[in-house]
């Protein structure tokens, strides 16, 4: 048998790095903290120069809409509809950019390896 063939690579090794099923589980309880704390986080999206704010969690769940009384007429309703809608969809891509920059943070080291459901 060739030299090395046939051998097996020890999983952990006294004073040596932990097991790999180790550091999923630690992996996976910070990624659980992290989404918790996302639940708490918050961004704020606007549009038409600030005149509608709209404010959500790093969960994508609204937490308040703020509109300008400047920017309500009653003429033109369908402008403030397309302002809520993109004060509320810059809020939301600002969610997600907050959750991928905590969450790349951890698994960044992972080097693109699917974990499949490991993680969540």
């Amino acid at each position: 048998m060739a030299k090395g063939k046939g051998q097996r690579i020890r999983a952990s090794r006294p004073g040596g790095r932990p097991d790999f099923r180790q550091q999923i589980v630690r992996l996976q309880e910070q990624m659980m903290q992290t989404q918790a704390a996302l639940g708490e986080e918050t961004v704020t999206g606007s549009a038409g120069g600030g005149v509608v704010q709209v404010v959500i969690t790093g969960h994508q769940e609204v937490r308040s809409i703020t509109i300008d009384p400047e920017v309500v007429d009653p003429e033109d309703v369908e402008m403030l509809q397309d302002l809520i809608i993109a004060a509320v969809n810059d809020a939301i891509e600002k969610s997600k950019a907050m959750a991928a920059e905590r969450l790349g943070a951890l698994t960044g080291g992972l080097g693109g390896l699917d974990l499949g459901g490991l993680l969540g």
